[in-house]
């Protein structure tokens, strides 16, 4: 047999069969390389894959409804807060008044023996009156509006309120001479002004 004849034959003997050691190995796994069908690893440290818009629009939407919910309860603590201010508010005003209003009653008491005893003994009534008088004054002293002198004090806008003028001899212009009215109170806790005449200078 010839050498082209052997090298023909060598050929014809990897392409059937012979030359799969070589293809093998071409083949064959390498360190390091990646298998087939294998999923490549992302490098670790790297943020995910970016969600896609549907998944973005359901997120959006969750922290819309999460933040009604909460708007939609605090509006209603904010509600349920100022009715029970209102209920404290009303519960502390009827309390005074009722403190106020008992306050009173022994004074009511005290005139209603005046006038009993008014037919049987006319004169009695006047010291009645008297002690029923001076009975008001402590109640209204109690509350925190005692009555007020202004009788030569100098005249005060803010606490007089003067209802005529008299030339008085050695009297400072200015000053109270009269209460025709008096006050009860001082400062802010002021129930009303005195209604006074205030002297002037000749």
């Amino acid at each position: 047999m010839s050498r082209r004849s052997e090298r023909g034959d060598a050929a014809a003997h990897r392409r059937a069969g012979g030359g799969q050691t070589g293809d093998r190995e071409t083949d064959a796994w390498q360190p390091g390389t990646p298998k087939a069908g294998d999923r490549e690893a992302a490098p670790e440290g790297t943020a995910p894959e970016a969600a896609g818009p549907e998944e973005r629009i359901a997120g959006l939407q969750a922290q819309v409804a999460d933040l009604e919910g909460r708007w939609k309860r605090a509006l209603a603590d904010l509600d349920n807060l100022r009715k029970r201010v209102s209920r404290d508010a009303g519960r502390v005003r009827a309390e005074e008044r009722a403190r106020a209003a008992a306050e009173w009653l022994p004074v009511l008491d005290n005139l209603d023996r005046a006038l009993e005893h008014a037919g049987t003994d006319p004169a009695s009534i006047v010291e009645g009156l008297r002690a029923v008088h001076d009975q008001a004054l402590d109640v209204l002293a109690r509350l925190g509006f005692p009555r007020r002198d202004d009788t030569g004090t100098t005249f005060d806008p803010a606490r007089h309120e003067a209802v005529g003028v008299l030339t008085q001899e050695g009297t400072p212009d200015g000053t109270v001479i009269h209460v025709v009215q008096p006050a009860y109170g001082e400062g802010e806790r002021q129930l009303r002004p005195a209604l006074v005449v205030v002297s002037k200078a000749e």
